[in-house]
């Protein structure tokens, strides 16, 4: 698979490079958004048990502390790997905060209906994970549909319907209980989860990098994972608090079902939430700017997405400037 995805790269990515770069690493920038986002995780995770331990309470401090460093690093460093202009964009910003709500409920959801699966249905660890893989299937088919929806009625439409299908998933998640049927209970509700992904995915990394200039093509696509991986640790360190789970909670099913429905639930709200900031903030094409006549103009467009996977993808998604090509 690897090498068939540097085969596609080397012959299908067009280069976004950006000429006025700097060639030296951000090792600041790179140490304290570590530091800080594992010392938050850490303090989150630990709380529940360890309550107010000093531990807890020092990796939250040196946490809080090493995000407030990285803000710095970055609006002040010559290297910084995230230009802190490029939030200035609207469209930008939203779309990131879209894709924190949506991945981070993502994560716990997978996370907790895995160990749902396992705790209180015994299934088997392989039979468990056999039990998401139509989601899979599904991104892999229609996930470019999504992207085809952007494109035609811009990504407002898109963003908006898609994290609300997939909240009423997750909402329907929330209503397993022990001897609860595969087809009739766990598969339908799998489905509805995975159509709002597919049609979620492709129009969110499209937006994303369609807003920024062709340059930051590679920051954007970072700043996006990055900001996909960290909503999804923070809300597995989150939600189980919130929901009232604790350790022993995971060993015990009859403990377990009770925090998990209200779990699922508070996911069910993030993830309709992402789909009220895409309605509130992301602003789709007029049709002027969609018009052959646009084709002129040197603004980026956002075109048609065919990564199928549930992560931000690294296409730039981008038309060149007529005078570039």
């Amino acid at each position: 698979f690897a090498a068939v995805v540097v085969w596609a790269a080397a012959r299908h990515v067009p280069e976004s490079n950006d000429p006025l770069a700097s060639h030296h690493i951000d090792w600041k920038g790179a140490f304290f958004g570590a530091v800080g986002l594992g010392g938050v995780t850490y303090a989150l995770i630990e709380a529940p048990d360890r309550g107010t331990d000093v531990r807890v309470l020092a990796a939250a401090a040196v946490g809080v502390v090493a995000l407030a460093a990285f803000g710095w690093a970055e609006a002040r460093g010559r290297n910084a790997m995230v230009p802190l202009s490029i939030f200035a964009n609207r469209q930008f910003s939203a779309a990131n905060v879209v894709t924190f709500a949506v991945w981070g409920a993502l994560g716990s959801t997978f996370f907790l209906l895995v160990v749902f699966l396992q705790t209180v249905m015994h299934y088997s660890a392989l039979r468990a994970g056999m039990a998401t893989l139509p989601i899979t299937l599904i991104l892999l088919v229609f996930s470019s549909r999504g992207g085809a929806v952007a494109e035609r009625f811009g990504p407002r439409l898109p963003m908006t319907a898609g994290p609300l299908i997939a909240a009423a998933g997750v909402a329907l998640f929330s209503r397993f209980h022990l001897g609860t049927s595969y087809v009739t209970g766990i598969l339908p509700a799998v489905i509805v989860f995975g159509a709002g992904l597919a049609l979620t995915v492709a129009p969110v990394t499209a937006t994303v990098l369609g807003s920024i200039e062709t340059r930051f093509a590679g920051t954007g696509s970072g700043v996006n994972n990055a900001v996909a991986r960290a909503g999804s640790l923070l809300a597995v360190a989150v939600i189980p608090l919130v929901a009232g789970l604790k350790g022993d909670d995971y060993r015990h099913p009859a403990a377990f079902t009770h925090g998990y429905h209200t779990a699922m639930l508070i996911s069910a709200v993030a993830t309709a939430a992402g789909g009220l900031i895409a309605l509130a903030f992301i602003r789709s094409p007029s049709a002027a700017e969609t018009s052959p006549d646009a084709e002129s103009r040197p603004a980026a467009t956002p075109i048609r997405c065919p990564c199928p996977t549930a992560s931000p993808c690294a296409h730039s998604h981008l038309r060149e400037p007529a005078g570039q090509r």
